[in-house]
């Protein structure tokens, strides 16, 4: 674990240098999807704080095992807006915001917890219809109406890459998403300093575009524990 971690902290930092960029200013997020109890703990304990589910369930049994204090929890799968509810009260951070129903619905309990709840939108910047987010075209129009909600903080845009052949093949998308990110800033008056994007296969690239957060999985905890937003 210890190795692995290195690995990927040392290959993130490279190429936010290479970009002329902090390697402090890109977060890793393990994804921890099937990932067993006794590996999160021995990462947390090497100082990886910041750890993504996809699934509401699945969290609250890794939250209870491994407590609240002890990492940031980031929801990184599509969350349903029936789910809103357990999302408040597990989630630090949804990468997933996509509709203005779900943002409503987080907000409506996060007012009720007596919180604001840090999010991101999803943009699906490759068209692909397997895919959740909102449409490129859309976004504009999406942060509109979702960033005055009082329960929410909106502070950047997600997406999920296309599967590529190779990591540069990424690289795109990702461009795709920074220049959203930098119009809409420019639209709205608003900051956006987040930029979640990048997986296992392709986070150098990523962090090369601008990535402020990287989900990755497989390169931290193996392939046998299975897909997932990383």
């Amino acid at each position: 674990m210890r190795g692995r971690l290195d690995e990927v902290r040392g290959r993130m930092a490279r190429a936010a240098e290479r970009a002329g960029r902090d390697p402090s200013s890109v977060v890793l997020v393990g994804v921890i999807k099937t990932v067993p109890e006794e590996l999160i703990r021995e990462a947390v304990s090497l100082g990886l704080v910041d750890l993504g589910e996809s699934r509401v369930q699945e969290t609250e049994a890794h939250v209870g095992a491994i407590g609240h204090e002890a990492a940031r929890w980031h929801m990184v799968g599509h969350l349903q807006r029936n789910k809103a509810g357990r999302a408040v009260d597990l989630f630090d951070r949804v990468h997933g915001v996509d509709s203005v129903g779900l943002a409503e619905a987080l907000s409506r309990r996060a007012v009720t917890a007596g919180r604001r709840l840090r999010a991101l939108v999803e943009v699906n910047v490759t068209g692909e219809v397997t895919k959740f987010g909102a449409a490129p075209d859309t976004v504009v129009g999406l942060l509109e109406r979702v960033v005055e909600l009082p329960g929410l903080a909106i502070d950047g845009l997600m997406t999920v890459g296309a599967p590529v052949a190779t990591p540069g093949e990424a690289r795109s998308g990702f461009a795709r998403l920074r220049a959203l990110r930098d119009e809409s800033e420019r639209a709205l008056g608003l900051r956006l300093p987040e930029l979640s994007m990048g997986m296992s296969g392709d986070f150098e690239v990523a962090v090369e575009e601008g990535a402020t957060l990287v989900r990755v999985g497989a390169a931290l905890f193996g392939e046998r524990f299975g897909p997932g937003r990383d």
